[in-house]
């Protein structure tokens, strides 16, 4: 690990964890020793971050020089604690863990007002249903959908019967209790979504599908928006 990613992580871990924080749970989250530790902080206030604290006693980030401060309303504030809160409790692990970063980065660089606004934000994002395991590495799937790179997977239907098809994966929505993937099925020729709890595998062919990324895309939201006006 470089040192300045290693920086990078020790902020991350000042905003992230609760305060006052002792050297030795960052040496253990970062997995380095504690002299590098405290050599780490010494840099880190050297470029402007006010960390309080002293070795024994634990440490608090008062002032990040790496977010510079943000204004929102009330509901502006509201809106993107329960935004990130949502993604929190529906997205797969890697996805959950950025908006924990995101809203740990968005408390960071407000003023202390609403920093306070923020800790007290009213609206929660809960879901009292069981979500269907899911056995893929579904941040891996999210790179082939944004490097444009059509998959091959594995999938098992309601009755556990197993096809293989190729996909062009152009997204993945929350839909009810389960997470798809819409895509392009280049066997069916037609738009087709698969649940990622019952995909038992995937691998990318080595294909791109960007010339027709875009006008896919196009042609996908055209058909959600008239199935929605047609259920309204």
């Amino acid at each position: 690990m470089s040192r300045s990613h290693r920086l990078m992580q020790l902020m991350q871990l000042f905003r992230t964890l609760p305060a006052p924080i002792k050297a030795q749970r960052l040496a253990d989250e970062t997995g380095i020793s504690l002299r590098s530790i405290y050599r780490d902080i010494g840099t880190l206030r050297g470029m402007g971050a006010v960390i309080d604290g002293a070795a024994g006693y634990g440490y608090t980030l008062i002032d990040d020089p790496a977010l510079p401060p943000m204004s929102f309303s009330q509901d502006e504030i509201e809106a993107l604690v329960l935004g990130l809160r949502e993604v929190q409790a529906v997205a797969d692990p890697v996805l959950a863990e950025a908006a924990r970063n995101a809203l740990s980065k968005l408390r960071a660089s407000l003023p202390a007002s609403q920093r306070q606004q923020l800790g007290h934000a009213s609206l929660h994002a809960k879901r009292f249903h069981h979500r269907p395991e899911i056995h893929i590495d579904v941040a891996a799937l999210r790179e082939s959908i944004r490097a444009e790179r059509a998959v091959q997977i594995v999938y098992a239907d309601q009755a556990g019967a197993k096809s293989i098809r190729e996909i062009y994966p152009l997204g993945i929505v929350f839909f009810e209790s389960t997470l798809v993937v819409s895509s392009w099925c280049r066997l069916r020729q037609d738009f087709r979504t698969f649940r990622l709890d019952r995909i038992r595998s995937f691998k990318e062919t080595g294909s791109s599908f960007r010339p027709k990324r875009v006008p896919l895309l196009r042609e996908l939201f055209a058909k959600f928006k008239a199935e929605s006006e047609g259920h309204a």
